[in-house]
């Protein structure tokens, strides 16, 4: 098991830009889901990442780009209930061959027609990508594979046991299930949950900040922004800078403990303490 050291992302150069730091494309939405998508985008910003794009069905582009200033928007073709078409596919693949990492599944929601389109999509790209909620359904509905580009996993312990085969799902101990499942398929797995769990197959780190006044909604699409404005800035290795993304969203939710209680925590407030937990990680 690692110690508990991180690498951190290094001071910002007086002659950096925006472009210096990365490029996020977040895709996800939809109609009465809007929120998650927001959530990450604006985590991904308060990370560190120069430029946030976020790709989301047309019919909650205006709710989502209301939600900050600071990122931009992409209207995606979109079906009957205001989730991503089939048609989004060419929108969503032109976008991403211009970013630095991506983040993909906050507010998804589910449709046979999103079944085929996460595997499809993940097929045809070699960015560093975060795949978290309803995408993470989908490929358990659509089968695994094993990956080649680099790829982060960050299910919670229900969408763990819907990617297991009933076999690996009798194992009992949950890093021994991460890290076969993180060999197995090549990922970069976060299993979500008090003391997250961190591996890449071969190393294996245990989170040791956060609170149970994270358990909310929101909060692991907070997660899912941070992980990919810290890896759009390659700074460290994709296992280093993921344990730090997870140690700083849990900093961040018990600095917002601190100042609320665990009982008045919300995804909003673990957004708002960001800056102060990097403040205190930089120090």
């Amino acid at each position: 098991m690692q110690s508990q050291t991180y690498t951190l992302p290094p001071r910002r150069c007086r002659s950096g830009h925006k472009g210096t730091y990365g490029t996020v494309l977040g895709i996800g939405g939809s109609r009465g889901m809007a929120g998650a998508v927001a959530l990450a985008g604006r985590a991904a910003l308060l990370t560190g990442a120069g430029l946030v794009r976020l790709a989301v069905p047309d019919p909650i582009l205006e709710t989502v780009a209301g939600y900050s200033p600071e990122y931009t928007t992409i209207p995606c073709s979109a079906d009957s209930a205001g989730r991503f078409s089939p048609d989004a596919l060419d929108t969503l693949l032109t976008h991403a061959e211009h970013c630095t990492a991506l983040f993909l599944g906050p507010g998804l929601g589910r449709s046979v027609e999103l079944d085929q389109l996460v595997p499809l999509f993940l097929q045809k790209i070699t960015k560093p990508i975060v795949v978290d909620a309803d995408a993470l359904n989908a490929l358990a509905t659509a089968g695994m594979n094993r990956y080649e580009q680099p790829i982060i996993f960050t299910p919670h312990a229900g969408e763990f046991a819907r990617l297991q085969t009933e076999d690996d799902r009798r194992q009992t101990a949950a890093e021994a299930a991460t890290l076969n499942f993180a060999r197995q398929h090549n990922v970069l797995f976060v299993l979500k949950g008090h003391r997250t769990i961190i591996t890449d197959g071969e190393r294996l780190a245990v989170n040791t900040t956060g609170n149970p006044g994270m358990a909310t909604g929101g909060s692991g699409d907070v997660l899912t922004g941070m992980i990919a404005g810290l890896v759009a800035q390659n700074f460290a290795t994709l296992f280093e800078t993921v344990r730090l993304a997870v140690h700083l969203h849990g900093l961040a939710g018990d600095l917002a403990a601190e100042r609320l209680g665990e009982e008045s925590v919300t995804a909003t407030a673990i957004l708002d303490a960001i800056p102060g937990a990097f403040c205190k990680i930089m120090r």
